[in-house]
């Protein structure tokens, strides 16, 4: 992480970006438990977590340039969950759905790509500043 609020949408988009990775390597892991009986399936919530830390951020201000440069980024913490939900696709127990699974990872793979091509045009744009 960057030590300048001058950095902090960077510092943003780099928390995003490894959480997405994070979030991969989960959807990978419920991917090969699929066939695991009474496994239960595993996300990450960095997205709720980074809206509401916008909203928070949000209070004096409508400008989401002033908005990312108030977040608090050490503090956006995403944690694992399991979803212990009732519904299950199978009499095993398990509630992994492969196709939710592989759209959600496809999505993710996606994500991650968008999110490291804004960091690399961040610094891109900082160097052309520089110059």
């Amino acid at each position: 992480m960057i030590g300048s609020d001058a950095y902090n949408y960077i510092n943003v988009l780099n928390k995003a970006a490894g959480a997405s990775w994070t979030k991969n390597e989960i959807i990978a892991n419920n991917i090969a438990n699929v066939d695991t009986p009474d496994y239960k399936r595993k996300d990450l919530n960095f997205e709720s977590l980074l809206s509401e830390a916008l909203s928070d951020a949000s209070m004096h201000t409508k400008n989401m340039d002033k908005k990312v440069a108030n977040l608090n980024v050490a503090a956006l913490k995403p944690n694992i969950y399991t979803e212990y939900s009732t519904l299950s696709y199978r009499y095993d127990g398990n509630n992994v759905d492969i196709d939710t699974e592989q759209v959600e990872l496809a999505s993710e793979q996606i994500k991650y790509q968008a999110l490291t091509t804004s960091i690399t045009s961040e610094f891109q744009r900082l160097q052309s500043v520089l110059k």
